[in-house]
């Protein structure tokens, strides 16, 4: 091949290769991260749960708050992972959480499958003069799925290290962020069990703060309800509310805080009362 053609080649690929992502004016506090081509798309509006509503999770409000607190100010603090049972408020938590940290400090959502680019972020978000709090929702990995190796990138930053700017919470239902069964054949069919098992669930060690998520009891469960009806105005008696609620829970043989916004929106709906 002549030295004419491969400039040719050179230069077709250049042109069809994206461009590096332009830092945006920060003009917003949250972010989704884009690629194909690899951008920062603003968030107008953060869809939150006022933080005085996130009820029976107390001790995890309080852990998450000091922590975001402390990043934005300078000041040491742990990448954490939310884990445990569904609907119980994790991410709400991250948003609620995000909000207390005041306007310095920028959300970026990035989803699970775009985690092999979170090298090419990090290189955008190193050296400003802002903070970052990444942020991935229901965090997962199966069987040969390799994008757990790209999250190291921002958990123990490689050569780099992770910069001093950015700080990386996530939400999963497990908590070493993949099935019991997927760890059980590890042990089971690898040539070094140990050694196998060590690899996959070395991740979640890597979160200096694990904030667990259980199932809320049955009085936690209608004071969310209590609380999401008095923050909106929704007017209904307990005995009421309490057996309405309780046949809602029944029927979706669930209780968790999701349900109970379910059973809000249902009731809100009915009385004519707007969720804004």
């Amino acid at each position: 091949m002549t030295s004419d053609a491969m400039e040719r080649i050179a230069q077709a690929l250049e042109r069809i290769s994206p461009p590096p992502a332009a830092a945006p004016d920060w003009a917003g506090n949250a972010y989704i991260w884009q690629t194909a081509p690899d951008r920062l798309q603003v968030v107008e509006q953060v869809s939150r749960v006022p933080l005085d509503l996130l009820v029976g999770i107390g001790r995890a409000r309080d852990t998450l708050v000091t922590n975001t607190r402390q990043f934005a100010v300078g000041l040491p603090a742990n990448n954490v992972l939310l884990w445990g049972a569904r609907g119980m408020g994790k991410s709400s938590l991250v948003k609620a959480a995000h909000a207390e940290a005041g306007q310095g400090t920028i959300l970026i959502e990035i989803l699970r499958e775009d985690l092999p680019s979170i090298g090419r972020l990090l290189r955008l978000l190193r050296g400003t003069d802002r903070r970052f709090l990444l942020f991935c929702d229901d965090l997962s990995f199966n069987h040969d799925d390799a994008h757990y190796k790209s999250l190291k990138a921002v958990l123990d930053g490689g050569i780099e290290g992770r910069p001093e700017n950015v700080i990386f919470y996530a939400t999963s239902n497990r908590r070493h962020l993949m099935p019991r069964d997927m760890i059980e054949n590890e042990r089971g069919s690898a040539i070094n069990p140990a050694e196998a098992v060590e690899e996959k669930v070395s991740l979640s060690d890597r979160f200096g703060l694990w904030l667990g998520f259980h199932s809320c009891s049955q009085d936690e469960y209608l004071r969310m309800i209590r609380g999401y009806c008095d923050r909106y105005g929704i007017a209904i008696d307990d005995e009421t509310l309490h057996a309405e609620a309780i046949e809602w829970q029944q029927t979706r043989g669930a209780r968790s805080g999701r349900v109970a916004w379910q059973y809000v929106t249902d009731l809100a709906g009915r009385q004519g009362v707007a969720l804004d």
